[in-house]
């Protein structure tokens, strides 16, 4: 957590501008999931930007911001069938081993829009950049061996399409150079 707490302007700055690319794609007062919240810092700014009734879900407790938190299996996410306007999975995927399970279960607790911002593979500083971020986290946070799984930008969007999941928007996201994705998906 202290990396969190070290780190702490940089996902408020984030968050801040996360609110402002969803801005056309979530209503005020709206219900948020958001799964795999982490600190906590950028669920608060989705929250207080949009007055939103918000809960972040995570394997682990990892919150340095209080804010409705549950934790959960990974596997299973431990609510009702559409009980959230909106679903946010900001740059988690590629820490899952099962992309299609945990998008499933988005799919199946939203009601309307899933939100993925997402690390892409796509050039050689993408690449380094995934893989050494997919090292760190493993053995900072997870404490374990599993270094993630990336997919392309056409390797998400053909997973999207298999779940049924209609693409509605995608932008490159700052610094382009990372490669990293906004996608918009409707249930």
């Amino acid at each position: 957590m202290v990396y969190y707490k070290v780190l702490s302007k940089f996902y408020e700055f984030f968050g801040d501008t996360m609110t402002q690319q969803c801005i056309h794609f979530i209503n005020k007062n709206s219900k948020i999931l958001d799964l795999g919240c982490g600190s906590g810092i950028v669920t608060k700014k989705f929250q207080d930007y949009f007055h939103s009734k918000i809960i972040g879900i995570d394997i682990v407790d990892k919150r340095v911001i209080e804010i409705p938190f549950q934790l959960y299996d990974g596997k299973n996410i431990p609510f009702n069938n559409d009980s959230f306007d909106v679903v946010l999975i900001s740059f988690v995927l590629h820490h899952t081993k099962n992309h299609e399970l945990l998008l499933r279960e988005a799919r199946r607790v939203c009601q309307d829009k899933i939100i993925i911002y997402e690390d892409l593979p796509e050039g050689f500083f993408p690449k380094l950049f995934s893989k050494l971020h997919g090292i760190s986290f493993a053995k900072i946070f997870q404490k374990n061996n599993y270094y993630g799984s990336f997919k392309t930008g056409q390797e998400w969007k053909e997973l999207f399409n298999k779940l049924n999941l209609k693409l509605i928007f995608e932008r490159k996201i700052p610094p382009t150079f990372l490669a990293r994705k906004l996608f918009v998906l409707e249930k």
